[in-house]
């Protein structure tokens, strides 16, 4: 089946004459693996189809890396093309409007847009002109196991800088557990612990001067000395056995099986640690924690700065109107309380997130409530081919294959050839 609109053509005999008409899939493409979420999102499309004869729009699922590497020769074919489609925003977002693949849909959506936190809505605005709608916010943070922490003697609330991260990592070592997984065989998983390190360092103009060429660029100080902090991390060997060959699926699973104490994560990992366990039940609520990322002594970044997405829907060139219409059915502020009820989203929709009753996710809220700077994913913010590279050199700065001066270089060579 074509992911474009599919047209059926029927024919109905009255007084001799022929009657024609065509039906419309919408295809909605996304990534994610939060149960509570997909559920909602199909009790939407259900709800929509219902009430619109001849339109059927249909969720369908990629796996993260798979979505990456297939969506950019989807968007090419109008054979491939999905109408919608799951997007973190940032550069990449930019590079596939600068490639004419997204449709600019700034007068339909300016109703729901107004029902929505202005920093969510402009990160899906590129020269000021809309292609998307945001539905969520994120955070990454560290989740922990709680048991895990007592049977090591420790206590979040003494985690605050980068020091007592790196002790508390090996108070967890001396008493056999593995303080940290990571999915690193995917790479962009690592890049959380270089991007807040960068964050920690440099404070909240770091990116945007490496980005305008600023002290070296991408070659600053700040980015070398945030590889060091990531490789003095790595040096400790903190990360389960395997951790370069690991998925994201399955470190979430390690997790959930409490084979280690912390998991740098975006909230999805909630959604993810149960389904991934051996067990299926993974670990109960009340047994995790969030723990906001330490901060850097002598750093300019404060821990009330955040990292974390802003997600969203994309409409893709040539998609039609029911597509757009469908976007603005989705973002009605009933279904964005259903998100936050449920705990399947912390929604960017206007006072949404009152009705959050999970602690998990009210902490998150609540954070991103307080923010003092929010910053998108930096492999999303930097486009494709730099946000590749800082994923790439994160992994092998961690461990120990590549310098944190050499790192910061091929970065900086990414940029200047993008």
């Amino acid at each position: 089946m074509s992911f474009r609109s599919l047209a059926l053509a029927s024919f109905a005999i009255a007084f001799g004459a022929g009657a024609t008409w065509a039906d419309t899939t919408v295809t909605v493409l996304h990534v994610s693996e939060n149960k509570a979420q997909v559920a909602l999102w199909n009790k939407i499309a259900a709800d929509y189809n219902a009430g619109h004869k001849g339109v059927t729009v249909q969720f369908k699922y990629l796996e993260n890396e798979a979505f990456k590497a297939k969506l950019p020769t989807m968007l090419q074919s109008s054979e491939s093309r999905p109408e919608l489609f799951y997007s973190w925003a940032g550069g990449v977002m930019q590079a596939q409007d600068k490639a004419g693949f997204l449709k600019d849909v700034t007068t339909d959506v300016a109703s729901v847009e107004s029902t929505m936190l202005p920093s969510a809505v402009d990160a899906f605005k590129v020269d000021g002109k809309v292609v998307g709608v945001p539905f969520e916010m994120g955070e990454v943070a560290f989740y922990y196991n709680k048991k895990l922490f007592e049977k090591a003697g420790l206590k979040a609330e003494d985690i605050k800088t980068w020091d007592d991260f790196l002790g508390a990592v090996k108070k967890l070592k001396a008493a056999g557990i593995v303080p940290l997984d990571v999915g690193a065989g995917e790479k962009w998983p690592m890049h959380f612990y270089y991007s807040y390190l960068v964050m920690r360092v440099g404070g909240e103009h770091a990116l945007v001067d490496a980005k305008a060429g600023k002290d070296g660029g991408f070659k600053s100080a700040t980015f070398v000395e945030a590889g060091k902090l990531l490789r003095e991390l790595g040096a400790l060997e903190p990360f389960q056995a395997g951790y370069l060959s690991t998925s994201h699926a399955q470190s979430a699973g390690i997790f959930g099986d409490g084979k280690a104490a912390m998991d740098l994560m975006g909230q999805w990992l909630l959604g993810m640690q149960a389904p991934f366990s051996t067990s299926g039940k993974g670990l109960p609520e009340e047994d995790i924690g969030i723990l906001s990322f330490p901060v850097v002594a002598g750093g300019k970044g404060k821990a009330t700065d955040t990292l974390g997405g802003i997600n969203g829907w994309l409409v893709s060139k040539n998609a039609p109107a029911e597509a757009v219409d469908f976007v603005n059915f989705f973002s009605q502020e009933k279904y964005a309380k259903e998100a936050a009820a449920a705990g399947a989203d912390i929604p960017v929709v206007k006072g949404a997130n009152a009705v959050i009753t999970n602690p998990l996710f009210k902490r998150l809220a609540d954070d991103l409530a307080a923010t003092t700077w929010h910053q998108n994913f930096f492999d999303q913010d930097l486009g494709p081919s730099v946000g590749r590279v800082i994923n790439d050199v994160s992994v092998s700065v961690a461990a120990g294959e590549m310098t944190p001066e050499a790192a910061a270089a091929a970065i900086q060579d990414a940029a200047d050839q993008q």
